[in-house]
């Protein structure tokens, strides 16, 4: 009957399937992983091993195991006394096992190694004193650079200070009806002045901003006893003396 032939739908066998999308294709990709391992497997243990390859398993083999009587050299030490996991020497204070061998493989010749080695090494210091060199050259610069910014600072300090004295030089000489003064760069000059002087030019240009500032407020203490640093104009020499810390800058901080 066609009714027996088809499958029922309503049966246990067809309600326990998993029917979450995308199974069927993850369950053939592990498969086929797991063939692929099982394969691998199969090659490795099919795989014939190389000469080389069987020389080292039989020499780590022999290397592993004890001498036995049948080595010549061992049965010579046991005719001597030697006992087996004895130290050698008269007092017992030499080795116990055998030198070992350092199989060397390589076509490379003797003390190429200790070459490789050594050229490693100088490589290595040759790159730390590279380290070294450039370190101190950036702190050499960072240095440099902190002294030419202290320097600008100090410089546009001290062209201030100047500015500042020639202010009060020119209120101070006009004060006591001084209409020239005593040196032209003394007073700060107006934008539309004449042109100095050639050989007042040399004389003023081949003084720093420094020695300005040092022969002006020495003019500005001893003709009005005047300090730029304390803003103050004394009595006398005395009382400046007295009550000024001192002639520059530095005496003030």
């Amino acid at each position: 009957m066609e009714g027996d032939e088809e499958e029922d739908y309503m049966s246990d066998l067809f309600l326990k399937q998993d029917v979450r999308p995308g199974l069927p294709m993850v369950r053939r990709v592990k498969e086929a992983i797991q063939k692929e391992e099982k394969q691998k497997e199969a090659n490795e243990k099919n795989r014939q091993k190389s000469i080389k390859e069987e020389e080292k398993e039989r020499r780590d083999l022999v290397l592993k195991s004890a001498l036995g009587n049948e080595n010549k050299g061992f049965a010579l030490l046991q005719k001597m006394g030697y006992k087996s996991g004895q130290a050698l020497g008269k007092s017992g204070e030499g080795i116990v096992e055998p030198i070992p061998l350092n199989i060397k493989t390589g076509r490379s010749g003797l003390g190429h190694e200790e070459l490789k080695k050594r050229k490693a090494e100088e490589k290595l210091e040759n790159y730390r004193q590279k380290l070294h060199m450039k370190k101190q050259a950036n702190e050499q610069a960072a240095d440099q650079f902190r002294i030419r910014f202290k320097t600008k600072q100090e410089e546009r300090k001290m062209e201030g200070d100047l500015r500042k004295s020639q202010r009060a030089c020119q209120q101070l000489d006009m004060q006591k009806d001084i209409d020239v003064p005593k040196e032209t760069w003394f007073w700060i000059e107006p934008e539309e002045e004449d042109k100095k002087d050639e050989e007042d030019e040399c004389t003023s240009s081949d003084l720093s901003v420094s020695e300005k500032l040092h022969i002006l407020t020495a003019y500005l203490r001893e003709k009005h006893f005047y300090c730029i640093w304390c803003g103050t104009t004394y009595e006398d020499s005395e009382d400046l003396s007295s009550n000024c810390p001192g002639d520059s800058a530095a005496d003030h901080d």
